[in-house]
C-alpha cells in the first residue's frame, strides 16, 4: 500500500475521532445556545464529508468513477452555459433592436393607447345603462391599466365591438329577475330587443336599481302592450318601437287618462261636472216631455171636433169653448190669451235653468284656474323657478277646471236650443188653433147674431 495514501487515510479518521470527540464533549448548557448549536451542526458535517472523501481515497475506483461523473457535469454545464450565453447574446440583441424601434414609435404608440383606453372607458361607461349588457355580450375591457399596447389589445377590443354591433341587431330571449309594480321579484321570460328596449309579459320594463336586475315601468300604455304580449306569445309579428329610447313611451305612459284629467280639476271641477250632469238631466226630462206634448197634439189636430185635455191645445180649445157665450169680444180675446199663457210656462219649465248653468260654467271654471295660478306662483315663490315642469303641471292643472267649464257650457246650450225650439213650435201651433178658434167665432157672429150659443160654439170648433 502506498505510505502516503496511508498517511491521508490515518489523518482524515483522526480528524473523524476528534470530530467525535468534540461533539460528545461539549457541555449541556451550550447545547441549548442556538451558536453552539449551529457549530456543532456545521462540525458534524465536516467530520461526514471527511469520512466520505476518506472512503473515497481508500476506494481509488469509486474515487475515479465520482471524478468522471464530476467531469461529465462539469463539462455538460459548460455547454448548457454556452448555449444560455448565446441565447442571452441574441435575447440582449433583440432588446436593443426593440428598445431602439420603441424610441422611435414611443410617442405614437402612447398616444394610441391613450386612445383606445379613453375609447374604450368612455365606451364601457356609455354602454352600462345599455340593453345590450343585459343578456347579451360582455362590455369591451378597459385599458387604462395597460403600460406597452400590445397585439391583443386590438384584438380583444375588436371582437368586443363586433358582438356589441351584432347584438344590436338581434332579438334574444332569456331568463332574469324582474320586480314588478308591487315590489315582488319573480324569474320571468325577457324578451330584448337590439339596444332598443325589453319587455316581459307585455309590460316594457327598465333597469332596476341593483346591477341585473329589471323592473317594470310604472305604466304601458294599453295598445303598445297588447302588441308586445302577441308578440311574446308568438301571434303576432308587430311591435311598437320607440326610436327616442323610451322618452316617448314614457311620455305616452306619463299622460293622463280620461279620469285623471277630471280628478286634476280638484273641487271646482266637481262642482262644474256636478252642475251640468243636473243641467242635462233637467234637460232631457223636459225634452221628454215635449215629445210626449208633440204626439199629443198632433194627434189633437187630425181631429178638432173631438177635444182632450192631454195636451196644451185641447186644453186652451176646451176652456174657449166654456168662453164662447161671452158678448164681449175683447174679454172673451184677453181670455183666450189667459189660457194660452197658463200652458207657456209648462211647456218651457227647465229652460232658465239650463240657460243659467250653461252661463256659469264657463265662469266656475274660470274660477278655478284663478285659483289653480295662484297657487302655482305661490310654489314659484317657494321653490323659485328651477324646474320648469313643476310651472307647466301647475298651469294645466289649473286650465282642467276652464276645459271642463266649457266641455259642460257647450252640450248646455245646444240642449237649451233645443227646448227653446221644441216649446217655441207647440206654442205657435197652440195660439194660432187658439186665434184662428176666435176669428171663427167672431166672423159667426157678426154673420148671425140671433143663433144661439151652443150653434155658435159649434160653429166656431168647425
Amino acid at each position: 500500500m502506498n505510505p502516503q495514501r496511508m498517511g491521508v487515510g490515518r489523518r482524515v479518521l483522526i480528524g473523524l475521532f476528534l470530530g467525535g470527540l468534540m461533539v460528545a464533549g461539549l457541555p449541556a448548557q451550550s447545547q441549548d445556545d442556538p451558536l453552539s448549536t449551529l457549530r456543532g451542526e456545521r462540525e458534524a458535517t465536516e467530520a461526514r464529508e471527511s469520512a466520505r472523501l476518506a472512503e473515497l481515497v481508500e476506494d481509488r475506483d469509486a474515487l475515479q468513477g465520482a471524478l468522471e461523473e464530476a467531469r461529465e457535469a462539469h463539462d455538460e454545464a459548460e455547454q448548457r452555459f454556452a448555449a444560455l450565453s448565446e441565447q442571452q447574446q441574441a435575447q440582449q440583441a433583440r432588446r436593443e433592436k426593440l428598445d431602439e424601434r420603441q424610441v422611435e414609435q414611443d410617442a405614437d404608440l402612447a398616444a394610441v393607447l391613450d386612445t383606445l383606453a379613453r375609447h374604450s372607458g368612455e365606451l364601457r361607461d356609455e354602454l352600462a345603462e345599455s340593453w345590450l349588457s343585459v343578456g347579451g355580450a360582455d362590455l369591451p375591457p378597459r385599458l387604462d391599466a395597460a403600460e406597452v399596447l400590445r397585439p391583443e389589445h386590438l384584438e380583444v377590443l375588436g371582437d368586443a365591438l363586433m358582438a356589441l354591433t351584432a347584438e344590436t341587431g338581434r332579438v334574444v330571449a332569456f331568463d332574469a329577475p324582474v320586480a314588478g309594480s308591487d315590489g315582488e321579484v319573480a324569474s320571468r321570460e325577457v324578451v330584448r330587443l337590439g339596444d332598443l328596449a325589453a319587455f316581459s309579459e307585455g309590460q316594457l320594463l327598465e333597469r332596476g336599481a341593483e346591477e341585473g336586475m329589471l323592473a317594470t315601468v310604472a305604466h304601458t300604455p294599453s295598445d303598445v302592450s297588447g302588441l308586445l304580449a302577441d308578440f311574446q306569445a308568438g301571434e303576432g309579428n308587430r311591435l311598437a318601437l320607440d326610436p327616442t329610447r323610451g322618452q316617448v313611451i314614457e311620455a305616452l305612459a306619463q299622460r293622463p287618462s280620461l279620469m285623471e284629467r277630471f280628478h286634476q280639476g280638484g273641487i271646482v271641477g266637481y262642482v262644474v261636472v256636478g252642475l251640468g250632469a243636473i243641467g242635462l238631466l233637467v234637460a232631457l226630462l223636459q225634452y221628454a216631455y215635449l215629445l210626449k206634448v208633440s204626439v199629443a197634439t198632433r194627434r189633437q189636430l187630425r181631429d178638432l171636433s173631438r177635444l182632450h185635455d192631454d195636451n196644451p191645445l185641447g186644453r186652451v180649445l176646451l176652456r174657449f169653448r166654456g168662453l164662447a157665450d161671452d158678448p164681449v169680444p175683447e174679454a172673451l180675446e184677453a181670455r183666450l190669451d189667459e189660457a194660452v199663457l197658463a200652458e207657456l210656462p209648462r211647456l218651457e219649465r227647465g229652460q232658465p235653468l239650463v240657460k243659467l248653468l250653461a252661463a256659469v260654467a264657463p265662469l266656475l271654471g274660470l274660477l278655478g284656474t284663478v285659483t289653480g295660478m295662484i297657487v302655482t306662483f305661490q310654489a314659484i315663490t317657494v321653490f323659485g323657478t328651477g324646474d320648469p315642469q313643476l310651472m307647466a303641471g301647475g298651469i294645466s292643472q289649473a286650465l282642467v277646471t276652464t276645459v271642463l267649464g266649457l266641455i259642460t257650457a257647450v252640450p248646455l246650450l245646444f240642449v237649451h236650443t233645443a227646448l227653446a225650439g221644441r216649446s217655441r213650435h207647440l206654442a205657435g201651433v197652440m195660439e194660432g188653433q187658439a186665434s184662428a178658434a176666435l176669428a171663427r167665432q167672431l166672423e159667426h157672429r157678426q154673420s148671425s147674431p140671433t143663433a144661439s150659443g151652443s150653434e155658435r160654439r159649434a160653429t166656431a170648433l168647425a
